[in-house]
């Protein structure tokens, strides 16, 4: 073999950049016997919005006629005159979410209040382990909620890009014991990196027998040219003419569309927009987010809309914790715990203000009490929209909420 076994770990450092992808053991087939999406019969897709630093869900979903929200926040507290977008139960969205009002205007948004889960921990990693590998906070798991939903017998998750982040990296809620997510900005880049004439060489050819480890090498590197070789294919068929916010999270926004509707077959995308640990200049900080989130989800949709895709997406916003009711000295806010969620998709079977305004006078310490375990929204994400065993993913005891999607 032209490739020693020597040679190859000897430049196998040049494999590092492609290590966040999937290390699946089977091969990956180049030619058109692909699983199909079948997106003809209309199956569903799922994308996740990381909201990284711990939003402040009071100014999020703001209980506007509530006495004790504006007494805990005297300064950082935000007024009815200040344009609070007006929802159901006495609820408002922070004024720079008019793109997530324009989606509840339609029907297409579902908010979740209180969601947390018990013995909260306040750490930013520890409980973004906890969201993402769908735990509980006495648990350490290794493997992600998502990439769980990968590993199970999904007849559409067979492929590496069946689960794709569009990041630099693979977040643990994308990583399942057998089966893992790709992690790309582009399609192009990603290619352009498979396309290293040592890469390219060692994907084409067989591993030598007997090295388990070498092999294991191999046949990763052969699925990942042959994934960045069909996303690149894919990525040339539709380029969208959306206006998207003129930011990261804006881009990857309109990489996800321009992937969705040229056809790709992938099951779950994963996205974050990071900024939200508040602690000092809520304001400011909260503002320009909202703005870059509420109107990029609204380009979002706009753009599957017009390829009919939206009805058979469903988004899922979320963020690792929320902040403490009272604000601090430094016109912000510290870690807490319950937040809001939201759901938006064309085609949700339950829509608006799904639940009550936290309880602001009944709190556990300064913190909001969850009224639900987030868990329970997993599950029923996984059965009733993705058609997944739960149970198997999640473990037993989190009751799906009917007729939620």
């Amino acid at each position: 073999m032209a490739t020693t076994r020597r040679e190859f770990l000897r430049n196998s450092a040049l494999a590092s950049t492609l290590l966040l992808v999937p290390k699946f053991l089977h091969a990956l087939d180049r030619g058109p016997g692909l699983a199909q999406l079948r997106d003809a019969a209309g199956a569903r897709r799922l994308i996740v919005v990381q909201l990284g630093g711990g939003n402040d869900g009071l100014n999020t979903v703001i209980p506007y006629k509530n006495d004790l929200y504006y007494k805990a926040r005297p300064t950082l507290g935000i007024k009815e005159a200040d344009g609070i977008l007006a929802l159901d139960k006495d609820m408002g969205l922070h004024p720079a979410l008019k793109g997530l009002k324009g989606l509840y205007d339609q029907g297409q948004l579902a908010v979740l209040n209180a969601v947390g889960y018990p013995n909260p921990d306040r750490s930013h990693f520890r409980s973004m382990d906890i969201w993402q590998s769908g735990s509980g906070s006495d648990q350490v798991v290794s493997t992600g909620w998502l990439g769980r939903y990968l590993d199970s017998n999904c007849a559409d998750c067979q492929r590496p890009y069946n689960g794709l982040e569009i990041d630099d990296t693979l977040s643990l809620a994308m990583k399942g014991a057998q089966r893992k997510g790709l992690a790309l900005k582009n399609a192009d880049k990603f290619h352009q990196i498979t396309q290293n004439r040592f890469l390219s060489k060692v994907s084409k050819e067989a591993a030598p027998e007997h090295h388990d480890q070498v092999d294991y090498l191999y046949k990763t590197l052969a699925e990942t040219a042959s994934s960045a070789d069909y996303l690149y294919d894919k990525s040339k068929i539709y380029k969208s003419t959306v206006a998207y916010p003129n930011s990261d999270f804006g881009k990857n926004l309109k990489t996800t569309a321009e992937l969705i509707n040229s056809g790709v077959e992938s099951r779950v995308y994963y996205l974050a927009l990071s900024g939200f640990d508040t602690h000092v200049r809520q304001q400011e900080q909260q503002q320009r987010l909202f703005t870059d989130l509420g109107n990029g989800l609204a380009a979002l949709a706009d753009d599957l809309r017009q390829h009919d895709q939206w009805d058979n997406t469903l988004v899922l916003v979320f963020s690792e914790f929320g902040r403490r009711v009272g604000q601090n000295a430094s016109n912000g806010t510290d870690h807490g715990t319950a937040n809001n969620l939201f759901l938006a998709g064309g085609a949700l079977q339950k829509k608006g203000v799904l639940n009550d305004a936290p309880d602001l006078a009944n709190l556990d310490q300064g913190d909001l009490r969850h009224q639900v375990d987030f868990r329970s929204i997993y599950a029923s994400v996984l059965k009733d929209w993705l058609g997944a065993d739960d149970a198997a993913i999640l473990g037993t005891g989190f009751e799906r909420m009917p007729g939620l999607v």
